[in-house]
């Protein structure tokens, strides 16, 4: 066994994403096919893991792509995933393939994310939802939750905001936990700090609540004098090998009442 310290390197880091996880020493060497022994050897610092155990430990343990490369240094191997633009020529396909997606699921909207939420790509029927909103939230890069949670945003057209907005913030309180990133981090104090727009009503204080579908909260929101009502639907890629693509996140917006799907269709007439 390579003898390293026992205050920096892997050791530490695969400790840490261990205990997020609540995973003892055991249940993990189980998992990885190896021995809680060997673990809290890699842990101490004792042993040096291979590149393979450290890619295997990685996967048993959900540790996201990004955090991977950096599992990968500290146990002084190279980065196995490539951080790529969006405009690399080697993702044309994909660029390609995410945008004949969002064209053909118009007219119902759909965008596209990245890990902060920022938004890499939408369909035109996004554009129904954004019309009317200050100039200040639609400058590029635009960003789904300020967007969605800014009091100057769509949070006044939301019937249900309080529920929606409980949903969005428990979303992103899990991504946190997944990825422990810091930008997401900043993001989910920002938006979580906004105010409710005046008159935001409590679910049991409204007169005549609508019942929601059995199956998902929608998302029940106002334009142009009627409320239209969406189910969310997130799609992820599959084993990524790179690092933007493994951080992209496809949302469409599903009708959750057949008014809805009559209204959208009527646009395309």
């Amino acid at each position: 066994m390579t003898s390293l310290a026992t205050d920096s390197g892997v050791g530490p880091l695969l400790r840490g994403w261990r205990e997020q996880r609540r995973l003892s020493q055991l249940e993990l060497a189980l998992r990885a096919d190896s021995s809680a022994r060997h673990i809290s050897f890699i842990e101490t610092g004792r042993s040096r893991p291979s590149e393979q155990m450290v890619l295997r430990l990685a996967e048993h343990l959900d540790v996201p792509v990004r955090d991977r490369n950096a599992l990968l240094l500290a146990a002084g191997y190279a980065p196995r995933y490539q951080e790529s633009t969006l405009d690399d020529p080697r993702l044309e396909t994909l660029r390609a393939g995410i945008e004949q997606l969002l064209r053909g699921y118009d007219p119902y909207p759909a965008l596209v994310v990245d890990g902060t939420y920022t938004v890499v790509a939408a369909n035109d029927s996004i554009g129904l939802l954004l019309a009317g909103l200050p100039e200040h939230l639609l400058t590029p890069p635009l960003n789904a939750m300020r967007i969605t949670l800014h009091p100057e945003g769509l949070a006044p057209r939301i019937r249900n905001l309080r529920e929606w907005r409980g949903h969005l913030l428990a979303q992103m309180e899990r991504q946190i936990a997944l990825s422990r990133s810091q930008p997401l981090r900043d993001l989910y104090e920002e938006v979580a700090a906004y105010p409710l727009p005046e008159g935001t009503s409590d679910p049991d204080d409204r007169e005549d609540p609508e019942p929601y579908p059995y199956f998902a909260l929608p998302l029940r929101i106002e334009h142009d004098g009627r409320v239209l009502s969406f189910v969310s639907s997130i799609s992820t890629f599959n084993t990524p090998m790179d690092v933007t693509v493994a951080e992209l996140a496809i949302e469409t917006l599903l009708p959750a009442d057949p008014e809805t799907v009559t209204y959208l269709r009527s646009l395309r007439r």
